[in-house]
């Protein structure tokens, strides 16, 4: 039987976007092989890690993700909204507890949190932590000391995703830079905080492109903890709300790929499960998927229904990581 080489992690951790290229470009089978290999090695195939998201704040960022509803700069019929109040978030944090998710994701439409925002959220953290919930939040750029804040009022993870290969990212942001975002995650990681970070899938990138998304992330030291692989959801009055769609099968490709150059992270099934049908998932499952968003809603899309999920893993015989 002929073997096909696998790409090796160069010693000194950096990925190249040829290799990983050379991973995409497997045959369907021999990928989906090494992914679960490489799963099996690190993970029990049965354990899903549940994750649920709440937008804290909504609309009225003033970047121009070309993806992104909450824009200030696009027409998408979202109205700006405040910071919710605490109670209110942790009536949703001991919902989703008690729905079965074990994280916490909390969302906030800004560029950069001011310091008597990050006060509030820090206190949110807090909150939400007491209640036996890993936390995580997405707030955009930090400044000096910000990640050290978070950290002190107990964040697990910080979520800021790169999005895309860095030869793309100027066709779909141009307010932010890609190094603003390395900058971020930097911090983050001095703070001893956990990193999220991953990237949307279906933008009209190349597969080179998702390639080079995959080499960046994999190749950060230590790469991160939590890699979220986002399907484009186009939104009415968004730049890419013609996008053209993603065929499922590249998808898929791309949760193999983390994977194998992740081994240890959890892949997280993101935005745009709900456009998945339930073969598609358990193929996404298969390629070494193993956390998901879990709830009704993320921050302005829909979800697939808990009861849905719950179904879906039970025919599946996946169950709620311990």
């Amino acid at each position: 039987m002929q073997t096909i080489p696998l790409p090796i992690r160069p010693a000194a951790g950096r990925w190249r976007t040829a290799d990983v290229l050379a991973l995409y470009e497997l045959p369907f089978p021999e990928l989906m092989h090494r992914a679960q290999t490489v799963h099996r090695e690190h993970f029990d195939p049965a354990d899903i890690q549940l994750s649920s998201l709440l937008s804290i704040k909504t609309g009225g960022c003033p970047e121009d993700c070309g993806y992104c509803s909450q824009s200030a700069r696009h027409d998408t019929g979202l109205a700006a909204e405040k910071l919710m109040p605490l109670d209110e978030v942790l009536a949703a944090a001991r919902a989703a507890k008690e729905a079965g998710a074990q994280r916490f994701c909390m969302g906030a439409a800004w560029r950069s949190p001011k310091d008597h925002q990050l006060e509030a959220v820090a206190d949110m953290v807090r909150e939400v932590k007491a209640l036996g919930l890993q936390t995580c939040v997405t707030l955009g750029m930090l400044k000096d000391g910000q990640a050290g804040q978070l950290k002190q009022a107990g964040l697990d993870y910080y979520n800021h995703n790169l999005d895309t290969s860095p030869e793309y990212y100027g066709r779909v942001i141009t307010t932010r830079g890609y190094q603003d975002r390395l900058d971020t995650l930097a911090q983050v990681r001095e703070a001893g905080i956990h990193v999220c970070c991953g990237g949307i899938i279906g933008m009209g990138e190349s597969r080179r492109d998702r390639a080079s998304l995959i080499a960046q992330l994999a190749s950060l030291e230590p790469y991160p903890e939590s890699v979220p692989i986002n399907h484009l959801v186009p939104i009415a009055g968004t730049p890419l709300a013609g996008a053209e769609p993603l065929e499922v099968f590249e998808f898929v490709r791309t949760i193999a790929v983390a994977r194998i150059t992740m081994p240890r992270a959890k892949v997280r099934l993101s935005a745009g499960r709900q456009a998945l049908s339930e073969a598609e998932q358990a193929l996404c499952f298969l390629a070494g998927a193993n956390s998901m968003f879990y709830g009704d809603a993320l921050l302005t899309t829909g979800n697939p229904q808990v009861q849905a999920d719950r179904a879906l893993m039970d025919k599946l015989g996946l169950r709620a990581e311990a």
